[in-house]
C-alpha cells in the first residue's frame, strides 16, 4: 500500500506556525486601538488550508469589539503571513472569542464557594 505524501501533523504544525506568527503581527503590526492585548490560544486550519478558526483571549476590553476589529484587520494579517509562512495556501483567518478561561474562573469560583459552604457545615 503507497504511503500518504502528506504528513498527519502537517496541519498542527501549520496551525502552531500560524499561531506564533500572528501573535507576534498582532503585537507588533497591527495599530487598532480598538485591540489590546490578545493571546492567540489556538489555532484550527481546515484540511484543505483554505479556513482558520484562530482562537483568542483578552485580559481586558471589551470582547466584541476586539473580535470585530480581528476580523477586520484579518486580511491584513494574513498577507503578512504570506510573506512569512512557506505553504502553498495561506488560509483565510476567522477570530472567534475564546471563553474557556472565562469558564474555568466562573468554575473555580462555585468550586471555592461550595467548599466553603461545606465546610462552615462541618
Amino acid at each position: 500500500m503507497p504511503k500518504k505524501s502528506s504528513k498527519p501533523n502537517r496541519s498542527y504544525q501549520i496551525a502552531d506556525q500560524i499561531q506564533r506568527d500572528l501573535t507576534e503581527l498582532i503585537a507588533r503590526e497591527l495599530k487598532d486601538p480598538r485591540v489590546g492585548m490578545v493571546t492567540v490560544n489556538a489555532v484550527e486550519v481546515t484540511p484543505d488550508y483554505a479556513h482558520a478558526k484562530v482562537f483568542f483571549s483578552i485580559l481586558v476590553g471589551d470582547a466584541q469589539e476586539t473580535e470585530d476589529a480581528l476580523n477586520q484587520a484579518a486580511g491584513f494579517l494574513r498577507n503578512h503571513l504570506f510573506k512569512r509562512l512557506h505553504i502553498h495556501t495561506v488560509p483565510t483567518l476567522h477570530f472567534h472569542f475564546d471563553r474557556t478561561t472565562e469558564r474555568a474562573a466562573d468554575m473555580n469560583a462555585l468550586i471555592a464557594k461550595a467548599v466553603s459552604s461545606r465546610s462552615k457545615d462541618d
